[in-house]
């Protein structure tokens, strides 16, 4: 495939934009070469600045669950838009979804809008410290919680792509109150507790960790989780920005049967335009302004783009849960598929996968938390990235993000996919 307008665009992106791209990666650092510059997207397929026509293994990163430039979605936004983009007061729209988000999210009272993950993260912490009255937090090494100075602390995903886990720019005040955990891992988690008795606000966990590849928790380590939260008066967080409304109607809560006491959401929340949102019971969302003390605002929450397109993708999955398990299903025939394919090969390798996130590790023993993450061999996957590209297959550019399957991806696309695979495999 040829890259040529592709390498001309991120050359003058350079020029007036930080490493040519506004999220590091994107900048293809991780597995070289210049990123390729998109230009329109239809169903499962995406096509860039030279015509070159892939299938889409990220889907915007999660957001596109439906596939892109879903006819409905867009319908809605165009009718939405020709009204008006942005009033800076309330609108009807904002009530229609968070009563349906409400309503597919079986332990949630109230829910607040943001514009991104990042910002969902940030205030559902600072709500929770508002609401104990305590300070720190734990999180744990290799989940990705947006990039607030409290998150970036081995935060895995981009900043690990990016050469940087601890980002520079974060006082340290903020590394004092932020206590690192390793995943899966529960007597550390313990020995956090015994140790900081009375101190911690809350827990914050990406249920189903999707920033160092998929990696799923064991063991029953979120049950445990829950219940040393309970049992210190702590609040649970999950990080349902990529989960949420994607593994399930009531995302990973509903799937694993854990109920946390905060939850954040984005992406597919959002139908694939900004935004982002927290949610509680009653009890702790009255402490929130302007019913509460706890303040949090934001001049283009609940904008009517981004609540008609959210409103949109939820109502399509709430009328149509058959989405999920055909979803499940793509997503298992991929993974026996690559198994098949590397069965045949000397390489090393473990995948990783639940519901509609999957991940290929070039290692040989089991990936279950960052430090196990880590250790996959670059050199496999900059092969392996590449090689799918030139076949027309567009995958994370980076070992430590997770793919998202879309509804639009057909068992054609996938079978293309496999024979691809085990022609580069060859080469890897």
């Amino acid at each position: 495939m040829i890259y040529k307008r592709s390498s001309k665009l991120f050359r003058e992106a350079k020029k007036v934009i930080p490493g040519g791209v506004n999220s590091p990666v994107r900048a293809f650092k991780s597995v070289g070469g210049n990123p390729i510059f998109a230009s329109k997207a239809n169903g499962a397929y995406v096509y860039d600045e030279d015509g070159n026509k892939f299938i889409d293994y990220i889907s915007s990163w999660g957001p596109m669950i439906l596939g892109h430039a879903h006819p409905v979605v867009v319908e809605n936004i165009s009718r939405v838009a020709s009204k008006g983009t942005s009033y800076g007061m309330p609108t009807e729209l904002e009530t229609k979804l968070a009563k349906l988000a409400i309503s597919m999210a079986n332990n949630i009272d109230k829910i607040r809008f943001v514009n991104s993950g990042t910002e969902a993260c940030m205030s559902a912490i600072r709500l929770a410290r508002g609401f104990t009255k305590r300070n720190k937090i734990v999180k744990f090494s290799g989940c990705y919680h947006g990039h607030s100075d409290s998150f970036l602390i081995d935060a895995g995903s981009g900043a690990v792509t990016f050469g940087e886990p601890n980002s520079p720019g974060v006082t340290p005040g903020t590394v004092n109150d932020t206590i690192n955990a390793p995943y899966n891992d529960f007597e550390r988690l313990e020995s956090i507790f015994n140790s900081n008795i009375d101190e911690i606000a809350a827990v914050i966990i990406e249920p189903i960790a999707g920033n160092m590849g998929c990696i799923v928790p064991e063991n029953d380590f979120l049950l445990k989780l829950r219940k040393i939260c309970d049992q210190n008066d702590t609040l649970l967080i999950f990080d349902e920005v990529m989960t949420g409304f994607r593994l399930a109607k009531g995302g990973a809560q509903e799937r694993l049967g854990i109920n946390a006491d905060i939850i954040t959401y984005g992406k597919v929340i959002g139908g694939g335009l900004p935004v982002g949102a927290f949610a509680s019971s009653n009890e702790i969302m009255k402490e929130l302004s302007p019913e509460g003390k706890i303040y949090q605002a934001g001049t283009l929450s609940g904008n009517p783009l981004a609540m008609v397109a959210g409103l949109t993708t939820l109502s399509v999955l709430n009328e149509n849960p058959e989405i999920y398990k055909s979803l499940d299903n793509k997503t298992d025939y991929l993974k026996k598929g690559m198994i098949k394919v590397l069965k045949k090969t000397k390489l090393p390798f473990q995948i990783n996968s639940f519901g509609s996130m999957i991940s290929l590790h070039f290692c040989d023993k089991p990936v279950i938390d960052f430090k196990s993450a880590m250790k996959g061999n670059n050199m496999f996957f900059k092969k392996y990235f590449h090689g799918m590209l030139k076949e027309g297959i567009y995958l994370p550019p980076s070992p430590f993000e997770s793919y998202f399957l879309n509804d639009a991806l057909s068992y054609e696309d996938i079978d293309y996919t496999l024979r691809a695979f085990e022609k580069i495999s060859k080469n890897i």
